[in-house]
């Protein structure tokens, strides 16, 4: 998930070097062709009235919420179509989950915290430090049944900040155990990890290092710690989602969705240039709702997402 000071120029980047780091040619290709998009459907815009949206999360009912970050709001998308603030002041939130109580957690970035917000907007900060030094940004969180709390934490410099470095030495992937006040590093190697998200089981993890252009997997232990690491594509991205099949989708130059096994099953163009992160939405969990810079888009699926 990508700051708005640092959009510009990584955008621009984009343009020349996606489709040779990802090795797409995702415009020019049909979504019939993608066996996870229902026959006929297309890319539906919703609202392009953002700065620049991220953190997708799916209440219990289908809702979906997410950000704009540089307008310091989280947004409502409601099952019947309709868009409204859900908070203002919303600590310049980044990426949301919902955890199993009903609560948003929420990468509270502008003072780089851990938030929970309860269904009346009542703030929970879970997580301030890393052995009393400050975290780079909170960035992407996932929640696991036990109700511990996977986050990554790269450094993106905002403009909102005083300081200019980071207190920390690296970019890394943590888990916060239910009721800890205290963070555990369950990778430290990965050179910037920006998305992140589990399996319906629960057993594995995929982590997006974004600076390296790599999505891993991981085994998930017991106690939360991860093992067995593997390179799942030799493809970044900004945020992730997953489908009850297992298929992965990795939001940036629009969305590549991979199967299980890692076979890319195809690009979904969105016509913004940068795609932040993505989720399904809906009752029936077969919208793909899209957080891309200044609008906001849905596809109707053949596939249901995970819960």
């Amino acid at each position: 998930m990508i700051n708005k000071s640092f959009k510009n120029t990584f955008v621009a980047f984009t343009f020349l070097t996606i489709p040779f780091l990802f090795g797409q040619n995702s415009m020019a290709q049909g979504l019939d062709s993608i066996k996870v998009v229902a026959p006929g459907a297309s890319v539906k815009e919703v609202s392009t009235q953002f700065s620049f949206t991220e953190g997708p999360a799916i209440s219990k009912n289908g809702d979906i919420y997410f950000t704009d970050q540089p307008n310091n709001k989280i947004w409502k998308y409601s099952t019947d179509g309709q868009l409204s603030v859900f908070m203002d002041d919303a600590g310049r939130a980044n990426g949301l989950f919902f955890d199993r109580k009903g609560n948003l957690i929420a990468c509270a970035d502008e003072k780089n915290e851990l938030w929970s917000i309860s269904p009346d907007k009542k703030v929970t900060v879970l997580l301030t430090d890393f052995k009393g030094h400050k975290l780079n940004g909170p960035n992407d969180v996932w929640v696991d049944f036990k109700g511990g709390i996977y986050f990554t934490d790269p450094y993106y410099q905002r403009d909102y900040w005083t300081r200019k470095a980071s207190e920390i030495d690296g970019e890394r992937v943590y888990y916060l155990p239910k009721g800890s006040k205290e963070a555990i590093v369950v990778d430290s190697t990965i050179l910037k990890p920006n998305g992140l998200v589990g399996t319906a089981d629960g057993k594995y993890l995929f982590v997006a290092d974004i600076k390296d252009n790599k999505t891993y997997k991981y085994q998930i232990n017991k106690d939360g710690t991860l093992s067995n690491r593997q390179l799942f594509v030799n493809q970044g991205s900004d945020g992730m989602t997953l489908d009850k099949e297992g298929n992965l989708y990795l939001a940036g130059r629009g969305i590549t969705v991979y199967d299980k096994n890692g076979k890319r099953l195809g690009n979904i163009p969105i016509t913004d240039a940068w795609v932040a992160n993505v989720s399904f939405a809906g009752k029936d969990r077969k919208t793909l709702f899209v957080t891309a810079s200044k609008g906001v888009y849905t596809l109707q699926m053949n596939v249901k997402g995970i819960e």
